[in-house]
């Protein structure tokens, strides 16, 4: 069975370039978010294999997400997705329990070796 997805960020830009990744890897999409309050609302409601989430973001930003959703589920696997130049935010992200991170702009490989390696794959 292929690994259900969650993909978060504010950009439909970079969701779509995410997808495209996934899908072209094997990997089900089973659902997008814009902000950190969609991304915990549809965890509750999709319980995806993983999460890639965006570190900025308006609303609730995606350390804040990460944190809610590991309240919800200690084992949740997320992948941060950063801009250039965010090393600090994605310490705290790790710190606050992603398993690995992404840089923008996605590289197909990176990403596919980010999410084999956080699915222990």
């Amino acid at each position: 069975m292929a690994n259900r997805i969650l993909i978060v960020d504010d950009a439909a830009f970079m969701r779509m370039m995410i997808r495209d990744i996934l899908t072209k890897n094997g990997f089900e999409v089973v659902g997008e978010a814009q902000d950190g309050s969609q991304a915990v609302e549809k965890f509750k409601e999709l319980k995806p294999d993983l999460i890639t989430m965006d570190i900025t973001m308006p609303e609730m930003d995606g350390i804040a997400a990460l944190k809610e959703i590991k309240k919800l589920d200690a084992s949740a696997k997320v992948i941060m997705c950063s801009a250039m130049g965010q090393q600090a935010m994605v310490i705290d992200a790790i710190q606050a329990g992603a398993k690995d991170f992404i840089v923008k702009p996605f590289q197909s490989d990176r990403v596919i070796e980010a999410i084999n390696k956080t699915l222990g794959a």
